[in-house]
C-alpha cells in the first residue's frame, strides 16, 4: 500500500478540491437514496394502500426513525390529498421527485468538477517530478536505459496511472457514501432481509478477486513491451538515412511487426481480463437481486414480512441502486492491479539514487592557479578506463589530450564537470576538491563544445543563450560574431528568431558547430572543453570552425580532445594517454623528437591520409 500512499502524496496541494469532492459526493449519495425512497409513497397511492396521517408526527428517538420518516411522508401526502385529491398528491410527489433528481445530478457534476483539479494537478506534478528527476540523475542512468522506455514511463505509464489508479481514487471517494446510505436505508426498511442479502457479497467478492489475480503480471508485460516499442520507433526515426541507404526497410518492418504482435497478444489478455470485471460483477449483483426478489417477495405474499408491498418494491429499488457502486468498487481491484506495474516503473525512476550530490555546505568556486588530477581512477562497471592518472594544468594553459579510441579522453573531461564522479583519487581546482563545490557552481564555469553540436528545436537566440531566462540580444549577437556565425544567421528568414528544427537539422554541420561555439562564447566560462569539436566536419567547414575555436581559446584554460592530431599541434602541452595513464607529455616538437607513442600516432595518421 505504500506505493499508493506515495501517489496520494501528490494530492496534498489540492486538498481543497478533494474536500469539495467529498462534500458533493455525500450530498449526491443522500439525494441518490432519496430519489428511491420518494417512490414508496407514490406506489402506495397507486396501490391504494397509503395510510392517511392527519396530525404532524413527533420524533420519538433514533430507534423510531423509520416510522417517523414514513409518518412524515404520509402526513405530507394526506395534506396534499385533502387540498385537492390523490391525483394532486401524486403530482406533488412527482414534482418533489424531479427536484430531488435535479439536485442529485447537480451534486454529481459538482463532485466531478472539483475532482478534475485534483486529477489533472496530480498528473502534472507527477510528470514534472519525473522530468526533474531525469535531469538530476547522472548520465550513467540514462545511458543504461532505452530512450523510448523512458519516454514510455513519462507518457504511457503516467496515463495508465491516471486512468487506472487515480480514477480508482475517484470511485473510492464516491461509492462508499452511497453504499453506506443505501445499506442504512435498507436496514431501516428490513434488517432481516438486509442481513440475508449481505451473506452473498463475500462470495461475489471472492470470485471477482480470483478472476483478477493474473491481471497485474500481464499489465507489467504490456508496459515493458510498450517501452521497447517506443525505443525501437525512436531509434528508427533517428537513423532513417542509414536504414534507407542499406535498404534495410524489410528487416526493420519485420522487427517492428514482431514487437507490435507481442504487444497485441499481451494487450488482448489484459483487455479480456479487465473486460470480464464489469459483466461478472453485474451478473453476480443481478443474481443476488433475483434471489432477494424471490425470497422477499414470497414473504410479502405470504404476509410473513413486516414490509408493505410498496416498501418491498422500494427495497428492491434501493438494492438495485447499490449494485453499481458495489460493481465499481469491485472493478477498483482490477484497475489497481492493472495500474500498479505502471506506477512501479514510475517509482523506479523517482527512487533511483543520485550518486552525484552537492555538499551540505558548498564552497564558492574559485580558479586562480591550477587544475590537478591526483592518482585518479575510474571504471564503467567492470571496465577500468583510467587508473592512477596524474596531471596538472595551469590556468590559461591549452592542453591537448590524445590517445587511441576508448583510452578515456572524453571521460577525463566529463569527470572535471562531475558528469560522473571519480571512484579513487582526487580532482582539485586550486587545491580544493571539486566535490566541495555545488554542481551548478562548478558547471557554470565550464563550457563544452562537443563533436556533435547538440542543438534544440528552438530559435537561434535560445540555442545560443541556453539556460538563460532573460537573454540579451546584443550579447547573443556578439557571441555569434565571435564564433563566425552571424553571417549565416542573418540569411535565415527570421534571423535570431528562426526555429532550427529537431537537432538543428535546418543548418549544415559547420553552421551547427559554430552555433555551439557561440553558445560557449555566450557562457564566457574560464574553462573550455573542446571534445572532438571538428572531427565530423569537412575541410571547408573545419577551417571556418577552427578560426572560431582559435578566438574562443584566448584567456581560457582549454582542454582539447582530438583524433585529428593536426588540430592539436599548437597546444601548450600534449598529453598522450595509454594503458589508462599518462604515457607521454610535452609540446608537439618535443614529443616528435622522442619518437614514442605520439610520433607513432602521427605517422599512422600521415600514412592513412
Amino acid at each position: 500500500m505504500k506505493e499508493y500512499k506515495r501517489l496520494l502524496g501528490y494530492a496534498n496541494p489540492y486538498l481543497g478540491s478533494a474536500v469539495a469532492n467529498a462534500v458533493f459526493n455525500i450530498l449526491y449519495a443522500v439525494f441518490n437514496v432519496l430519489s428511491i425512497l420518494i417512490f414508496i409513497p407514490t406506489l402506495g397511492i397507486l396501490f391504494g394502500t397509503q395510510p392517511r396521517v392527519t396530525e404532524p408526527p413527533q420524533f420519538q428517538g433514533i430507534g423510531s426513525i423509520k416510522n417517523f420518516i414514513e409518518q412524515q411522508l404520509n402526513y405530507f401526502i394526506t395534506a396534499r390529498a385533502e387540498q385537492s385529491d390523490e391525483v394532486g398528491a401524486l403530482l406533488a410527489i412527482v414534482l418533489l421527485s424531479g427536484i430531488i433528481f435535479l439536485l442529485k445530478n447537480t451534486f454529481r457534476y459538482l463532485a466531478a468538477y472539483a475532482l478534475s483539479f485534483l486529477r489533472t494537478g496530480m498528473v502534472k506534478d507527477l510528470q514534472d517530478h519525473l522530468y526533474r528527476k531525469l535531469l538530476a540523475l547522472p548520465l550513467s542512468f540514462s545511458k543504461q536505459k532505452r530512450k523510448g522506455d523512458l519516454i514510455a514511463r513519462m507518457t504511457a505509464d503516467v496515463k495508465e496511472v491516471e486512468q487506472s489508479i487515480i480514477n480508482s481514487f475517484e470511485t473510492l471517494s464516491r461509492e462508499p457514501f452511497t453504499i453506506l446510505l443505501v445499506l442504512a436505508s435498507m436496514l431501516v426498511l428490513s434488517w432481516q432481509l438486509t442481513l440475508f442479502v449481505l451473506l452473498f457479497f463475500p462470495v461475489a467478492g471472492f470470485i471477482i478477486a480470483r478472476v483478477g489475480k493474473t491481471l497485474k503480471a500481464q499489465s507489467l508485460k504490456a508496459q515493458q513491451e510498450t517501452g521497447l516499442l517506443l525505443s525501437f520507433f525512436e531509434e528508427t526515426l533517428g537513423k532513417l538515412m542509414v536504414i534507407k541507404s542499406f535498404t534495410a526497410e524489410p528487416y526493420f518492418n519485420q522487427k517492428f511487426n514482431r514487437s507490435t504482435s507481442n504487444l497485441r497478444e499481451i494487450m488482448n489478455r489484459v483487455i479480456q481480463r479487465n473486460a470480464m470485471a464489469s459483466p461478472l460483477s453485474e451478473f453476480l449483483g443481478v443474481l443476488v437481486v433475483l434471489v432477494v426478489l424471490w425470497y422477499g417477495g414470497s414473504l410479502v405474499l405470504k404476509g410473513d414480512a413486516a414490509l408493505s408491498p410498496q416498501e418491498f418494491m422500494g427495497y428492491i429499488g434501493l438494492f438495485y441502486t447499490i449494485i453499481n457502486p458495489v460493481k465499481f468498487l469491485t472493478t477498483v481491484n482490477y484497475n489497481l492491479k492493472k495500474g500498479r506495474p505502471a506506477l512501479d516503473r514510475i517509482l523506479e525512476i523517482l527512487d533511483a539514487k543520485n550518486t552525484i550530490v552537492d555538499p551540505s555546505s558548498p564552497q564558492p568556486f574559485q580558479f586562480n592557479r591550477e587544475i590537478e588530477f591526483q592518482h585518479l581512477s575510474f571504471s564503467y562497471g567492470e571496465s577500468t578506463v583510467l587508473e592512477d592518472f596524474n596531471l596538472k594544468v595551469k590556468k590559461g594553459e591549452t592542453v591537448a589530450i590524445v590517445g587511441t579510441s576508448g583510452s578515456g579522453k572524453s571521460t577525463l573531461v566529463q569527470l572535471l564537470a562531475r558528469l560522473y564522479d571519480i571512484q579513487q583519487g582526487h580532482l582539485q581546482i586550486d587545491g580544493i576538491d571539486i566535490t566541495a563545490f555545488s554542481k551548478a557552481d562548478l558547471r557554470k564555469h565550464i563550457a563544452f563544445v562537443t563533436q556533435e553540436a547538440m542543438l534544440f528545436n528552438a530559435p537561434v537566440i535560445e540555442n545560443i543563450a541556453l539556460g538563460a531566462s532573460n537573454a540579451k540580444i546584443e550579447t547573443v549577437k556578439n557571441a555569434a560574431t565571435d564564433a563566425h556565425a552571424s553571417s549565416f544567421i542573418h540569411t535565415l528568414e527570421q534571423g535570431y528568431e528562426t526555429e532550427l528544427g529537431d537537432d538543428g537539422n535546418r543548418l549544415s554541420g559547420g553552421q551547427k558547430q559554430r552555433i555551439s561555439i557561440a553558445r560557449a562564447f555566450y557562457k564566457d566560462a574560464p574553462i573550455l572543453i573542446l571534445d572532438e569539436a571538428t572531427s565530423a566536419l569537412d575541410t571547408e567547414s573545419e577551417k571556418e570552425v577552427q578560426q572560431a575555436l582559435a578566438s574562443i581559446q584566448k584567456n581560457r584554460t582549454t582542454f582539447i580532445i582530438a583524433h585529428r592530431l593536426s588540430t592539436v599541434q599548437n597546444a601548450d602541452r600534449i598529453v598522450v594517454i595509454d594503458k589508462k595513464k599518462v604515457a607521454e607529455i610535452g609540446t608537439h616538437s618535443e614529443l616528435l623528437a622522442k619518437k614514442g607513442l605520439y610520433y607513432n600516432l602521427i605517422q599512422m595518421q600521415t600514412l592513412s591520409s
